[in-house]
């Protein structure tokens, strides 16, 4: 079975859609789920499964809904897909806070127009970089007050986008090879 790394989008924030990890990790193992772990408290899961990509997706938000009654939208990588993510790295040689340098992952890929409007804004010295699925979003001034985050909202985007930072993604990838 597959290793899938699992990203619940807003939960554990401010206060609001609160998931207990050990709640989570219960409903994802009682499901079928295998070698279920997660990282912080933000809604990072890794965990084998016969079920991937999309069909992985809904199950997991229809289950979480109905058990946990939070409804988080979720995206799902795998492994290799991960790997990629982190061995593509594009401002690797710029991005000296790992805190301040954020991969959003999104549902799919975006329009081809909104990717390039977004990769031609003048945000600088902040940078963004589209790839696939990801884009890469380098905030050497802060997150809180950045013009770029204002651009990476899902309604802006069309699609949803969950962010992580570089800490989190380096941390999920040693975690979904661990096992």
């Amino acid at each position: 079975m597959p290793r899938q790394v699992v990203l619940l989008r807003g939960i554990n924030v401010g206060g609001h859609n609160r998931v207990g990890m050990a709640p989570l990790r219960d409903l994802l193992t009682g499901l079928g789920h295998e070698h279920v772990r997660t990282l912080l408290q933000s809604g990072n899961v890794v965990l084998t499964s016969k079920a991937t990509g999309t069909e992985l997706e809904r199950s997991l938000e229809l289950a979480i809904a109905g058990e946990l009654g939070v409804e988080p939208r979720i995206v799902v990588r795998t492994v290799d897909e991960l790997a990629a993510v982190v061995q593509r790295d594009p401002f690797g040689d710029v991005a000296d806070q790992p805190k301040l340098y954020q991969v959003s992952f999104l549902s799919e890929p975006l329009a081809p127009a909104v990717a390039r409007e977004l990769e031609a804004a003048d945000v600088a010295p902040e940078r963004v970089a589209v790839h696939g699925r990801e884009i890469y979003a380098w905030h050497p001034g802060g997150v809180q007050r950045s013009p770029l985050v204002k651009l990476l909202a899902d309604k802006r985007l069309g699609v949803a986008a969950t962010a992580r930072n570089w800490n989190t993604v380096t941390k999920l990838l040693e975690l979904a090879r661990a096992d």
